[in-house]
């Protein structure tokens, strides 16, 4: 979580004051993400996270954050925003939109097992299944739009072979979005960034799951690559564990199986979430933005990944064909 905009002591306290939760009492700035800035606050009435939204628009914040309410009422451990006594869960500070939420308990677990795995697997499928009834819509943002929009702008800091890759796999991915295939995956509000720093831990269970700023109503398989190509993958290569991705897959398909065109389509998915982080990465290195504190994450990381991806893809004889089925051995 970044800072971008500072927020004194005196000025945070008199904001919790206006919202009604209380007196301010410790206040500590989270350095570990990069859209949007974020601290903790302790007041006499509860432990709470104070975001100020640099990116996202006003109109666009509602979707977010009734989102995580509606989790939350359904019994999912995800962040509630606090209401004000009007009801009220966005509010402006230092002329940005701001939200304050309850803090989640645990730790994240940046080494995971099978079990940890299994445990995220589990919450994705029933966070997927509770957002089917959201009412509210809004695209996942950071989608192909964005793709096709911010790669050619990334292209004079890549190398050659970068940018051979970027611009195959964006012509992949297109023509996969096309298809009727990808027309039939089951879609709903996915939350599209469910990595390790963003799941909770506590006495072994999963406590909390985070950082609800990048959801959007997208096709639920992308949500599992997204999940696969950090949870169940070796950090150093980008190859997969076939032990955790197993635990993983099987924990989500307790909860709601995958039908026959997301099974087909899987692997395809997961080299969209590769190419959409390895997009944002470099975005974020490349054309990146002042900050207080910023911790920009290594893109290099996300290239292994697709990489590998495109490789087993190949190595499995999976080919995109026009008008015929994804996922099939070409003839």
């Amino acid at each position: 979580m970044a800072v971008f905009t500072e927020v004194p002591y005196d000025e945070a306290a008199a904001f919790l004051r206006r919202v009604g939760l209380g007196d301010l009492r410790a206040m500590a700035v989270c350095s570990g993400g990069i859209e949007n800035t974020n601290y903790f606050v302790d007041t006499d009435r509860g432990e709470y996270v104070l975001t100020l939204f640099e990116r996202l628009a006003w109109e666009q914040l509602p979707f977010y954050l009734h989102l995580m309410q509606h989790l939350a009422k359904r019994g999912l451990p995800v962040p509630k925003p606090a209401p004000d006594a009007e009801g009220r869960i966005l509010h402006r500070l230092k002329g940005k939109p701001a939200t304050v939420v309850g803090r989640l308990r645990g730790r994240c677990e940046l080494s995971p097992d099978a079990r940890h795995c299994g445990a995220v697997g589990d919450m994705l499928a029933r966070m997927h299944l509770a957002g089917k009834d959201y009412a509210r819509h809004q695209p996942n943002l950071r989608g192909l739009p964005w793709w096709t929009e911010t790669v050619p702008a990334l292209l004079p800091y890549v190398g050659k072979d970068q940018c051979k890759l970027l611009l195959d796999e964006l012509d992949f991915q297109t023509k996969v979005a096309a298809s009727s295939g990808y027309a039939a995956l089951p879609r709903g509000p996915v939350h599209a960034d469910l990595f390790r720093d963003n799941v909770m831990f506590q006495g072994g269970c999963l406590s909390g799951v985070l950082d609800f700023y990048f959801a959007g109503c997208d096709t639920f398989l992308f949500d599992i690559g997204v999940c696969l190509n950090d949870w169940c993958v070796d950090l150093g290569n980008g190859r997969i564990d076939a032990v955790r991705r197993a635990a993983f897959l099987n924990a989500y398909q307790s909860a709601r199986p995958l039908v026959a065109e997301e099974q087909r389509l899987l692997p395809t998915l997961e080299r969209a979430a590769a190419l959409r982080f390895w997009i944002s990465r470099l975005w974020d290195c490349h054309i990146p933005r002042e900050a207080a504190v910023l911790k920009v994450h290594d893109p290099s990381h996300f290239e292994r990944v697709l990489r590998q991806r495109v490789s087993d893809a190949a190595g499995a004889g999976i080919f995109y064909l026009p008008e015929r089925t994804l996922g099939q051995p070409r003839p």
